[in-house]
């Protein structure tokens, strides 16, 4: 008696797609990471060679935000003192200011309505 092996691992079909579409993925990738790396070096190549110290940035930002303060048209008046609480200086045509509603006592809360009392 003869026996012949039956292939049942899998599709045995003729012409598929997987070969072909793996390759695709792949060729796919590989342009892709040269393109990155391509990108990479161009962004590291614009890098200075060193930089500069924390307190040197620190400086010369303290020092741009001095000359902005004197370039500004109103440079040459005083400040308003800023411990001088506002209130001390009202400003006519201004609004009254809102009053805090106090909710306890009449059985309604902030955050729920008066279902869940």
């Amino acid at each position: 008696m003869r026996s012949f092996a039956v292939n049942n691992f899998g599709d045995t079909r003729s012409g598929g797609l997987a070969g072909p579409m793996g390759l695709f993925v792949i060729v796919l990738l590989c342009i892709a990471t040269v393109l990155l790396i391509r990108n990479m070096n161009k962004r590291l190549r614009r890098l200075p060679d060193s930089f500069s110290s924390p307190e040197q940035t620190q400086r010369e930002a303290e020092i741009a935000r001095l000359n902005a303060d004197l370039d500004r048209p109103d440079a040459g008046t005083t400040p308003r003192n800023v411990e001088e609480p506002r209130s001390a200086t009202p400003v006519e045509g201004a609004e009254d200011e809102v009053k805090a509603v106090n909710t306890e006592g009449d059985g309604l809360s902030a955050d729920r309505d008066e279902r869940h009392i």
